[in-house]
């Protein structure tokens, strides 16, 4: 595990072009940087580069690209969280998480491949985590059971997240191409060779959705059915979820 950079290193200086440097700005440079150019833009160089500054000034706020790539999986989190208080309903907070999370990734579709697979050991995940256990604590599930349910749950969001926003960084021809795919081939299969996709054939545009809501949806309704105490609302307060906007 990496040491942090001691506070008195990340003071905010001042760049050749007379930017006040900060680890805040380090973050959002990196991430306009692989928004544009994808993750092999995250070098020390270009980053130095965009700045304005000496590619050396970058190791006073990070050790290393790694201890960067960290916070820039930390800001996503913490962006897509910023003003969630979860209600009573805990269900109905643990979806609005996972719609958070997604429109996050989404925001950042080239910096997610990036992100979903690391642990930040960050103060927007710490938060993350402390409110997902927090929430499945109220269910009534004991600590090693919500513990290990939390895993199963935020695995799910983060690596269905992960797929969605994949598809968004994909560039525009290829991710019509890919929609186009369900209407040109899949409607004109051999209805001997194919009976089931012959049957469904009219529903099959379909398949270019998402199916990030009914999969979180899914594993919510599993979790509810297991909660030794029962939300609320789980229905009426579902209907009226929205993803945030970012």
């Amino acid at each position: 595990m990496p040491t942090r950079v001691p506070q008195e290193r990340r003071r905010r200086r001042p760049t050749r072009s007379g930017v006040l440097l900060s680890e805040d700005l380090i973050v959002e440079t990196a991430l306009r940087l692989i928004g544009e150019h994808g993750p092999e833009a995250l070098s020390v160089r270009r980053l130095g580069a965009a700045l304005g500054c000496d590619p050396s000034a970058l190791y006073r706020y990070f050790h290393d690209t790694d201890d960067l790539v960290l916070a820039i999986a930390d800001r996503i989190i913490g962006d897509a969280m910023a003003g969630f208080v979860p209600g009573d309903d805990w269900v109905a907070a643990l979806r609005e998480m996972a719609l958070r999370v997604r429109a996050g990734y989404i925001a950042h579709p080239r910096a997610a491949a990036m992100a979903s697979h690391r642990v930040t050991r960050r103060a927007n995940e710490i938060q993350a985590v402390e409110t997902g256990i927090g929430l499945l604590l109220s269910a009534g599930f004991e600590p090693a059971r919500a513990v290990r349910l939390y895993l199963a749950f935020i695995d799910t969001v983060l690596s269905h997240a992960a797929t969605d926003a994949a598809f968004h960084a994909l560039p525009r021809q290829q991710r019509e191409a890919d929609q186009r795919a369900w209407q040109d081939v899949y409607q004109g299969l051999d209805p001997e060779s194919y009976p089931a996709l012959t049957a469904t054939r009219g529903e099959l545009p379909g398949m270019a959705d998402s199916s990030f809501e009914e999969s979180v949806d899914l594993l919510l309704d599993a979790l509810a059915a297991r909660a030794p105490r029962k939300p609320r609302d789980t229905g009426g307060t579902r209907a009226r979820a929205t993803t945030p906007d970012l």
